[in-house]
């Protein structure tokens, strides 16, 4: 009796246990519907006057500085450049366009890059210029090819490019920057590290000492050179290193092609510079921060801060860090 009971008790068990998680799946299906049909609203871009935001701090400052009487008459001044300004033509007027990048090692914000600088071309006039304030210590080759791919076509627009890069524009940043009409740096700016590198774990060793078996098949005689769970080969390493080299020329080559004027065989080899060395060794054209920059053109031109602003998905979040452990080769 006591038998029956314990058995149709457990069968109960494992189909509420089965309902739980019908039910769970089910839930999360639509969940991720649900977020997915509202991801579009999770992207928009973002205008910021830089011109307005200067002259708001600098009005705060006389607030606390000035006597109100000389206050009020500064504020009386300013309203009525505006209103003059306001009446000129809009061709007049150079126009600044300023965007950031923020590189990892996947380049991952070139999915927002390539929105802004569709913005920016839909609008920029042949006066105008566009401004990247670039910080990356560089990544995957093809994540980095691709965002100076994207600068590319603000080049080929005929729209003037500089990049600022206040703290590093290495490797693959370089890559960046080097599209570049014009390139300004931070005195102690890290710029440069032309080279490859290829890095990847194994596993082998462990899986051998607890009599784990890896196998796998491979059509194509370079389809795999170094991999994460089999025994590597002298031949596999030797494949690699040929890879390496040729990603190396490549990267060498538009180096070379983008400033003519650098010396490419005595900057290339994997070097970083700071600042006054990257001056002189022609990596850069100025040496001067972004925010000196921005502050001069200002007097004389409109300053347009732009962001893309992108939500991403949580599971982007997830497998998007995880796959980072797993990227072969890295500018």
């Amino acid at each position: 009796m006591w038998m029956d009971f314990l058995t149709e008790y457990g069968i109960f068990l494992a189909k509420l246990g089965t309902f739980a998680v019908l039910l769970m799946l089910v839930v999360a299906a639509v969940l991720m519907l649900y977020m997915r049909s509202k991801s579009g609203t999770d992207e928009h871009l973002e205008v910021r006057n830089m011109n307005r935001k200067y002259e708001q701090m600098q009005l705060m400052l006389q607030s606390a500085m000035l006597p109100r009487k000389q206050f009020k008459q500064a504020v009386k001044e300013l309203k009525a450049r505006h209103k003059q300004s306001s009446g000129k033509a809009d061709e007049e007027r150079k126009r600044v366009f300023i965007l950031h990048f923020r590189g990892d090692i996947r380049a991952s914000q070139v999915n927002s890059l390539r929105e802004e600088v569709t913005a920016v071309l839909a609008v920029a006039r042949d006066s105008d210029e566009v401004m990247v304030v670039l910080e990356s210590g560089g990544g995957t080759v093809h994540g980095y090819g691709l965002a100076a791919s994207q600068l590319k076509r603000i080049r080929d627009k005929g729209i003037k490019l500089t990049v600022a890069v206040d703290k590093v524009a290495a490797s693959g940043g370089y890559m960046m920057a080097c599209v570049a009409n014009r390139i300004i740096a931070a005195p102690f700016a890290i710029i440069g590290s032309i080279g490859v590198l290829a890095q990847i774990p194994n596993f082998y060793r462990f899986l051998k000492k607890h009599d784990i078996d890896f196998e796998q098949l491979s059509a194509g005689e370079y389809k795999r050179s170094l991999t994460l769970f089999g025994e590597n080969t002298k031949q596999g390493r030797e494949r690699l290193q040929t890879e390496i080299e040729e990603t190396h020329d490549l990267f060498k080559q538009f180096v070379k092609d983008n400033r003519s004027q650098v010396d490419i065989d005595k900057v290339a080899t994997g070097k970083h510079w700071y600042g006054q060395s990257a001056l002189d060794v022609g990596l850069v054209d100025e040496l001067c921060t972004s925010d000196d920059y921005l502050g001069n053109a200002a007097a004389e031109a409109d300053l347009y801060e732009l962001e893309y602003v992108r939500k991403r998905p949580f599971l982007e979040k997830i497998f998007g860090t995880t796959a980072k452990l797993f990227e072969p080769q890295e500018l």
